[in-house]
């Protein structure tokens, strides 16, 4: 990180600004932009498409409401929706090409232009959790790597309680030195994902093109605020069996990203709680279906949690609360709901919340013993981070 040094001759006024500069990500801005600007043209060179600009980015219609203004196709397909998104060449600690894709940043200004997420949030990932990585020429080199060799297997329980699965075994890894947090030179955190190295591809790609820079990637469908299709990606996790469960990169390093259970701006956490469904509805036939275990029972389909908020790329304020490091709160449903033919999709935070004061869903058996976490609906945290950057919201009807 750069060093920002303040003389004694700076008045008390400067340097009052200067520190609510540093703290708000401003002072690494400049090196940021030319960082952006190195990624940008050396994809250019290489993929031989222009770089992302609002000028040559993809016109999606407004009802698509796609937020990584980057992509270069969406398909909302139910059960099957995928994006393509521009891929960047790096290298890895041993000097190998790897591929790998951008979908978030800490910097307003470097998110725009780059058609990305902002998530002022992500400034707090830098420590242990994160990478630091160089830049030469617009060429990223990691100091961290991903096996794509392991096989992805989950198998479940048993036909009537597939939830814990008897096998969960995610089909890469990251080694002690990857996280998908790399802090640039600048002290600008960009949210990557490795998706193609000399071990093979991530698990959710569909497609890849290494000579054109593109890769087509699965996603996820889910709720947030009462709307299903909030597609997002999930690129890596923290724990293995979320992992496993949905075909993310075992990252163990993304388990130090602070802070688990504190979701609000005001937080020094790079987190967002979220809420998963532990056991829900499992037969697909009557579009309910919702969970991990509904996941595990069908063949790995996508279990529909829930979101509290979609990302904010216009608001460059500390009151963005977007990040796409979702602190997992898992929830199941009480004895007393699932006899009493209560249980349904949870479509919203607010759903959530007045289930749990119903008493009809409660704290996930394997939530650890901890705080509250008010901001979501007063459940435990898991104590795993899926990293899920958002791609868009459609206004979609029902399916």
């Amino acid at each position: 990180m750069k060093r920002n040094t303040l003389t004694p001759s700076t008045g008390s006024v400067s340097l009052a600004f200067a520190l609510v500069a540093l703290s708000s990500g401003a002072a690494f801005g400049q090196d940021g932009m030319k960082e952006a600007e190195g990624l940008q043209a050396m994809a250019a060179r290489e993929s031989g498409r222009p770089a992302y600009s609002p000028a040559t980015g993809v016109k999606f219609k407004a009802s698509d409401n796609v937020f990584v203004k980057s992509a270069l196709e969406v398909n909302f397909t139910y059960r099957a929706a995928f994006v393509t998104l521009p891929l960047f060449r790096g290298l890895s600690p041993r000097n190998e090409p790897v591929y790998y894709i951008i979908t978030d940043a800490s910097d307003f200004d470097v998110a725009r232009k780059m058609g990305i997420n902002f998530s002022p949030k992500m400034r707090h990932a830098v420590g242990d959790g994160a990478q630091r990585v160089t830049m030469d020429e617009g060429v990223m080199r990691f100091r961290g790597n991903v096996d794509f060799t392991p096989e992805h297997l989950v198998i479940a329980g048993s036909a009537m309680a597939p939830f814990p699965p008897r096998v969960a075994k995610a089909g890469a890894v990251g080694d002690a030195e990857w996280s998908s947090m790399a802090v640039l030179p600048s002290g600008v955190v960009l949210n990557v994902q490795m998706v193609h190295n000399a071990s093979g591809t991530h698990d959710r790609v569909k497609s890849i093109d290494l000579e054109k820079r593109t890769v087509t990637l699965s996603l996820l469908d889910g709720f947030q605020g009462g709307k299903q299709y909030y597609y997002h990606l999930v690129t890596d996790v923290s724990e293995e069996l979320p992992a496993a469960l949905e075909n993310g990169v075992h990252t163990p390093r993304l388990a130090k990203v602070p802070g688990y259970g504190k979701s609000r701006p005001s937080d020094k956490s790079a987190l967002l709680g979220f809420s998963p469904v532990l056991n829900g509805i499992t037969d697909t036939k009557t579009r309910n279906d919702q969970g991990f275990a509904a996941s595990i029972a069908n063949g790995g389909i996508d279990p529909i949690n829930i979101f509290p908020i979609d990302p904010d790329n216009e608001n460059r304020s500390e009151s963005n609360n977007y990040s796409p490091l979702w602190d997992a709160h898992v929830n199941m449903w009480t004895e007393a709901a699932v006899s009493g033919g209560k249980v349904r999709r949870i479509t919203s935070f607010a759903d959530l919340e007045g289930l749990v004061k119903a008493g009809l869903v409660t704290n996930a058996a394997i939530n650890p013993p901890g705080a509250d976490n008010s901001f979501v609906a007063g459940l435990r945290p898991t104590r795993a981070i899926i990293n899920c950057p958002v791609i868009a919201q459609p206004n979609l009807p029902p399916q």
